[in-house]
């Protein structure tokens, strides 16, 4: 049976998604599954943030070096997760579950950054493409290489706005997104959890919805089937649509 969590709606902007941020009206046990998928979804959004607040510098062909290291985001994303948790900085050197997958994605997010230091300070160039959905599927990916028995992240969205075959929602996803987030009477920002299978596993699955902000329409807007930077048709979004979905998979042993 799903679980859904309704939220008290606080608007933020995140690199041009508009989020709702998570507070549910009783906070979820610390520990719980629940709450390490929300922290996972949140360590996500804080470092991607980081890569977006950041794409002028990284296209910029007059400077070389741009200083934006692995440890330099990676210090960036933590203190815009503690920002988001109300202050509360995470656990990363304990035994427990939560610590040590959130340790894991912390790795992943400085090892991307260290292994795109060469696209990023390319000199004489413009447009990298490292940008921020690039960048959270290749942290994704790395963390799945690591943690894949125990967690996984995906960034994924409704199915006619994938851009990239790695990012196609499974049946449960695409099942949850059409009846559940996408529905007339769902509460904006509103979390979508239950227990359901993956690949065969028993998990426990939450998706977390993202909708368009200004900052996306660039890309995303319109006119409808225009070309953006990145050589895509445009979706013909608007501010406040459903844009994207982060699910976290927390498989049950």
């Amino acid at each position: 049976m799903a679980i859904t969590r309704r939220i008290r709606v606080l608007t933020v902007l995140l690199w041009g998604f508009v989020l709702f941020a998570s507070f549910p009206a009783q906070a979820a046990e610390e520990g719980s599954d629940y709450d390490i998928a929300i922290d996972l979804a949140t360590m996500l959004q804080s470092a991607r943030a980081v890569i977006g607040e950041n794409q002028e510098l990284i296209n910029d062909p007059a400077i070389g070096d741009k200083g934006l290291t692995g440890e330099v985001v990676q210090s960036r994303a933590i203190e815009k997760f503690t920002a988001a948790k109300g202050g509360e900085a995470p656990d990363l050197s304990s035994d427990t579950l939560k610590s040590r997958l959130l340790r894991a994605q912390v790795e992943a997010i400085h090892q991307v950054v260290e292994e795109n230091q060469d696209t990023i300070n390319q000199p004489d160039i413009g447009f990298k493409g490292f940008v921020p959905a690039v960048f959270a599927r290749l942290v994704n990916e790395e963390f799945q290489r690591n943690m894949g028995e125990e967690a996984e992240v995906k960034v994924t969205a409704p199915p006619e706005l994938i851009r990239n075959r790695k990012a196609r929602p499974d049946d449960w996803e695409v099942k949850a997104i059409r009846n559940d987030l996408s529905a007339p009477g769902w509460e904006k920002g509103a979390v979508f959890s239950a227990e359901a299978e993956k690949d065969g596993r028993p998990a426990f699955r939450v998706l977390v919805p993202e909708y368009y902000g200004e900052g996306c329409l660039s890309c995303h807007g319109s006119p409808k089937g225009e070309l953006d930077v990145t050589g895509y048709p445009k979706e013909g979004g608007k501010v406040g649509d459903l844009g994207g979905v982060i699910s976290v998979t927390l498989y049950q042993k």
